[in-house]
């Protein structure tokens, strides 16, 4: 059993940088796909980006494409979700999850595809 606990997050004024990561424990987060989600106050948590556990593949969220960055460090259990030009818009509750995956590229990218989450870790883009 995979357990995740993020941290990075932060308050930043539009047009700042983040760097979130998510630290995993457990012998098979190697095999694990993970993903980032985030969820704003009164809103739905939504999907933002997610990597292969070969790391090979990434897919993101139209609204982040160009800003955001997620990777892994499987030597170091870690999953990194770099931020930069963050906007108003970004402000949210940001979660990492994970999952077992027998395809070294698969992807998944909704919420119901994950079983194990993190406890999120805020950020605050102020204008």
């Amino acid at each position: 059993q995979v357990q995740l606990v993020e941290s990075g997050g932060g308050s930043v004024q539009t047009g700042g940088s983040l760097r979130l990561s998510c630290a995993a424990s457990g012998r098979t987060f190697s095999r694990c796909a993970m993903g980032w989600f985030r969820q704003a106050p009164g809103k739905e948590r939504e999907f933002v980006a997610a990597i292969s556990w070969s790391g090979h593949s990434t897919y993101y969220a139209d609204s982040v494409k160009g800003r955001l960055t997620v990777s892994r460090d499987n030597a170091k259990n870690t999953v990194y979700l770099q931020m930069n030009s963050l906007n108003p818009e970004d402000t949210a509750v940001y979660y990492c999850a994970a999952r077992p995956s027998e395809g070294s590229s698969w992807i998944y990218s909704r919420v119901a595809d994950f079983g194990t989450w993190g406890q999120g870790t805020q950020v605050t883009v102020s204008s």
